[in-house]
């Protein structure tokens, strides 16, 4: 009797930890998806000025975390607030030069300089509207997702190179320092369209030719979801 109840003295908890071990293969039909973002865009500037061109490849780079609120029994429906950083470099012929603590805007031809660029970094505060085909069982699925992005500016830099002179303006007053824009992303499994449309200006001050420098950005690119 005394060996019984040693063995059931050892047994026991083994059997105990045996039930409450959590299943780690067990599916998860309260999940959340897609919660963290990476995106890659070429960037457009819109509203240019009839002298203003674009030249080279302007792009831009986005990351951040995005958590999934489902707002109905599927889970095919959710709202999604986050936080995020990205980097939007633009390459034109428009020449920012700070003289005596003042700030000018000119254009030349692309032929007159070998490097002009503006880059700006922000952090993002987006929210989306989403919309899927996604079910507990896979990770494949289309997805519509749509939203706005409110971006605050965190530091700017253009930079100029010619064969004669070169120069740099950091930080421009005239740059806005809050910018919003609307977005949406389309796609299926990895892949998915994205493009993100501006609402502001990106200059609050600033004239090319006498004339305001009312420029926007149209981001076109790519779009990748992580969990």
């Amino acid at each position: 009797m005394k060996k019984v109840f040693l063995l059931f003295t050892f047994l026991f908890p083994v059997l105990l930890y045996s039930q409450t071990v959590p299943d780690f293969e067990a599916i998860d039909s309260l999940y959340r998806e897609d919660q963290f973002y990476l995106g890659l865009t070429y960037n457009v500037l819109n509203n240019k000025p009839q002298a203003a061109s674009q030249n080279s490849f302007s792009t831009g780079i986005s990351f951040g975390f995005l958590r999934d609120f489902p707002v109905n029994k599927k889970r095919t429906v959710a709202i999604a607030p986050g936080l995020g950083f990205s980097f939007n470099n633009y390459k034109d012929n428009i020449v920012i030069k700070e003289a005596n603590g003042t700030i000018s805007y000119s254009t030349l031809p692309t032929t007159d300089f070998d490097k002009n660029k503006l880059a700006l970094y922000f952090v993002d505060v987006p929210i989306e509207f989403r919309w899927r085909t996604s079910t507990y069982e896979s990770h494949k699925f289309w997805r519509i997702y749509t939203g706005v992005k409110m971006s605050y500016l965190l530091a700017s830099k253009s930079k100029f190179v010619s064969s004669t002179e070169s120069f740099k303006v950091s930080n421009n007053p005239d740059i806005n320092k809050f910018h919003y824009g609307a977005y949406v992303s389309v796609g299926y499994n990895t892949f998915n369209m994205y493009a993100y449309y501006g609402l502001n200006d990106i200059f609050r001050n600033g004239t090319l030719n006498d004339k305001p420098l009312n420029l926007n950005t149209i981001n076109i690119g790519l779009m990748f979801y992580m969990l």
